[in-house]
């Protein structure tokens, strides 16, 4: 049976490194010619905590335009938006009225700002919307409408496959078995550090940027903290900045002769000029792409509009079976 592998792509910012290492890269690696691969964009996820309509919509062009420019194809993918198959908001009503409200209360999303609201002493609603609450039954439908097989995730985000199946299966137990399954791929964790040695965040405002110019690219580098010891003195790479993000990006072989560098005791100017060559060697025809797609205007809609006619059959037929289940169908 072939894999039907489903993976969700978040609308929100701009991409900066820890995307591409942590998201974009392992994604598209597990496309394969005996997998059907589906990709979407998010885009009504990002309602939930965006109400800039602008922010949104370029935040949708660039997202998609970094995912194309690293390597989806459009052709050997399933490549869509969200908003432009409306079965699947048809699908998360439906399965809104099957989901358990306790089974939503258990959303470690949700759960944190409620922990964080009374901890502050303020109302513990403070700050959630029915978008954050609810997310993860939409979730569910972006998977179970086009009956994903596997679904790739981080080991943060299991509880939401775990929560797909509670759902799915309490659908299918109640009505009929039309549903499908799916399995999680449970991806290792990959943190990737920002220019100030913690987890790259938009909230720690230390992010390396992924498709900027070169010259934007060295001067995030060079931002990046090191500590005072002097070229010459012996350093150590174990719990360096420089070198987690220089790891990325080389082979085997050059990151062992950094290490040794790192005992030999290079000056960090010349390992912020190493680790500039590493990713800009692998960024550049990224970039070029990039700078390439950019300037076409009607690019993005074309292949929204494509992708779309292409998934959105299975969803209607399967929205028309799960409609007669519960008994919204012609009156004979």
């Amino acid at each position: 049976m072939r894999k039907r592998i489903l993976t969700g792509i978040t609308t929100t910012g701009t991409p900066h490194i820890g995307n591409y290492i942590g998201a974009i890269k392992p994604a598209l690696e597990l496309v394969a010619p005996d997998n059907d691969s589906y990709f979407f964009l998010a885009d009504y996820h990002a309602l939930i905590k965006q109400t800039n309509p602008s922010e949104i919509e370029a935040s949708v062009k660039n997202v998609a335009l970094a995912w194309l420019s690293s390597g989806l194809d459009p052709e050997q993918s399933y490549f869509y938006r969200q908003s432009d198959i409306p079965e699947v908001h048809e699908l998360t009503w439906i399965l809104n009225c099957s989901a358990a409200k306790g089974l939503l209360n258990r959303a470690h999303a949700y759960k944190a700002i409620v922990a964080e609201n009374t901890q502050s002493g303020s109302d513990e609603d403070k700050a959630i919307n029915m978008g954050l609450f609810s997310y993860p039954v939409l979730m569910a439908a972006d998977i179970l409408i086009f009956s994903a097989t596997h679904v790739p995730v981080g080991p943060d985000q299991a509880q939401h496959m775990e929560m797909t199946r509670d759902i799915a299966g309490k659908f299918n137990h109640t009505y009929s078995n039309l549903l499908t399954l799916p399995e999680a791929i449970i991806q290792s964790e990959i943190s990737v550090p920002g220019n100030d040695g913690r987890k790259i965040s938009k909230s720690y405002n230390n992010i390396i940027p992924f498709l900027c110019s070169e010259k934007a690219l060295q001067k995030s580098i060079s931002k990046i903290v090191t500590n005072s010891l002097e070229p010459g003195e012996p350093k150590d790479y174990k719990a360096c900045t420089l070198f987690q993000l220089y790891s990325f990006f080389a082979n085997a072989e050059e990151i062992n002769n950094m290490k040794q560098s790192y005992k030999d005791g290079i000056g960090w100017g010349d390992v912020k000029k190493d680790l500039f060559t590493a990713i800009n060697n692998e960024i550049l025809p990224i970039r070029e792409k990039y700078i390439q797609l950019n300037d076409q205007p009607d690019l993005l809609n074309d292949l929204f509009s494509d992708g779309a006619r292409k998934v959105r059959p299975h969803a209607q037929e399967l929205v028309g079976k799960l409609r007669e289940a519960v008994g919204i169908s012609k009156i004979v």
